[in-house]
């Protein structure tokens, strides 16, 4: 590698795996993918695919530096994220995440498991975090559940509140854990139209834009010519190219991520 492309990589990679072995949180004995070789760019957006039990959630998990890699060269933001330590927390800072499970806290109502990082991570008070929290609640259409707890709102506006929590700190990578599984249509449009908005410059960011990698078990709603798609099968990430090659391909598995069913649909608030 000459110099020049050393300065590129250097600009531009946040996330480089080669080589790299992926087991489970579970047990690290257990491997899900094996010789990984992915590098996300600035201003990517990523979409692999996989269908169930194929490591989707772990590969986001090692991704965002919550769990080591077995084997293998691993760098997030051009640093070994297992050497992270409370100086480098501003490296962990850059990176939003949002699981399948969402993860929010019970006893917290969704306007506070917003504003946690902020209170956390930027010692603000709850009355100095409410300006920030609000705006992103009126831009996620989260307002008139702001003062409920997650566990009487439906999983559609858990997992938008769960996003909402990742994006409070304005990070520079989005890692997401299969977003849109069991949302009603409106949902995934909403997601789908929001997340191209991030990646493109939203103006909460200042127009800046949003490098984001998600997984998926349906490729249907993701079709655009300047994503990049990856699929996992049999332990390996196979990476497909752009939504062209997507759909041109022979893989049986491709074939059936092109045309799973629709997830059934779940109203706004399941308890009162």
């Amino acid at each position: 590698m000459n110099e020049n492309s050393n300065i590129e990589k250097s600009e531009n990679v946040l996330i480089e795996m080669r080589g790299v072995t992926v087991t489970t949180m579970r047990d690290s004995g257990f491997v899900v993918l094996e010789n990984v070789d992915w590098q996300v760019a600035r201003g990517d957006f990523w979409m692999v695919a996989g269908q169930q039990h194929s490591g989707k959630s772990d590969l986001i998990l090692l991704a965002a530096g919550l769990m080591p890699a077995m084997t293998g060269e691993f760098q997030l933001f051009e640093k070994d994220p297992q050497t992270f330590d409370e100086k480098h927390l501003e490296q962990r800072l850059r990176i939003g995440v949002v699981l399948e499970a969402a993860q929010l806290f019970s006893h917290l109502t969704i306007a506070e498991n917003i504003a946690l990082p902020l209170r956390y991570h930027k010692n603000l008070t709850a009355f100095d975090a409410t300006n920030e929290v609000k705006s992103l609640l009126d831009l996620m259409e989260l307002s008139p559940l702001a003062d409920i707890t997650p566990t009487n709102v439906a999983a559609n506006w858990r997992r938008r509140a769960a996003l909402a929590r990742a994006l409070i700190l304005k990070p520079e990578l989005l890692l997401l854990d299969n977003p849109l599984a069991g949302l009603a249509s409106r949902h995934v449009f909403w997601w789908v139209r929001f997340l191209d908005q991030l990646w493109r410059g939203h103006e909460f960011f200042g127009g800046k834009p949003v490098t984001i990698a998600a997984t998926t078990d349906d490729l249907r709603p993701w079709q655009n010519a300047r994503r990049k798609f990856a699929l996992l099968h049999e332990k390996k990430f196979i990476p497909l190219g752009n939504w062209n090659e997507v759909e041109s391909a022979s893989d049986p598995v491709v074939k059936e991520l092109l045309a799973l069913p629709s997830e059934p649909a779940e109203t706004a608030v399941e308890k009162s």
